[in-house]
């Protein structure tokens, strides 16, 4: 089992070698597995970056991401530039169904409202906005609805888990309630609990997955 210092030194040479991240602008702590990242960035995507950087970590437990988004003066945007910025992303996206969605942006946040069909719908329309110049930050409110019934669910999200190489579906329970799915059990990181919730929001008929798996190290599987 790696201690705090271990994963510490891990953290910051994975985000040494990410090339579109400057490591020194970014500070570090980590207690017991979970990771605290600070630190002031100049665009919004850098930021996304680093704690992708960090997720992939062996011995992340979680990451709490305090790192704050500045924009140079010759690079700010006024709210309604990003505003018509955010519209046309989301125009020129063909993934997103942008006439069911809202959009508000308040000091550089960006808020997005309204329903889709599908999980990679509203997960689509975040990304489409996230990297754009001026952005803040993203809070993505869009919720999933879908006409047809939730049937058979938990084989489906099981069968799904069984066929991804990257998940280990022994360790991994799946609950049922309506359209709420609850995911419970161990997995060996961060990655692999966001791919099992990617993986059980792809199921019919699921519109909200509570995702309450825990990450252990290897070892606690013997």
């Amino acid at each position: 089992m790696k201690t705090d210092v271990e994963i510490k030194d891990d953290v910051l040479d994975e985000l040494a070698w990410q090339p579109n991240i400057d490591e020194t602008e970014i500070g570090v702590i980590v207690e017991n597995g979970i990771v605290t990242l600070s630190g002031v960035v100049n665009n919004f995507s850098k930021k996304i970056a680093a704690e992708k950087a960090v997720k992939s970590v062996e011995g992340v437990k979680a990451i709490a991401s305090d790192i704050e988004v500045k924009y140079g003066n010759d690079f700010k945007k006024t709210d309604k530039e990003i505003a018509k910025a955010v519209v046309e992303a989301l125009e020129w996206n063909s993934s997103v169904p942008e006439e069911n969605l809202s959009v508000k942006v308040e000091d550089g946040w960006v808020y997005l409202s309204g329903e889709v069909k599908w999980s990679y719908q509203k997960n689509a329309a975040k990304r489409a906005v996230e990297k754009l110049l001026g952005v803040r930050s993203v809070i993505n409110n869009i919720s999933i609805k879908q006409d047809v019934k939730p049937t058979e669910v938990k084989e489906r999200i099981e069968k799904a888990f069984e066929r991804a190489a990257e998940i280990d579906a022994k360790n991994i329970t799946v609950l049922t309630d309506g359209h709420t799915v609850t995911l419970k059990g161990k997995v060996h990181s961060i990655k692999e609990k966001e791919d099992a919730e990617t993986a059980a929001y792809r199921a019919p008929g699921v519109f909200n997955v509570k995702n309450e798996l825990k990450v252990q190290y290897y070892t606690e599987y013997a």
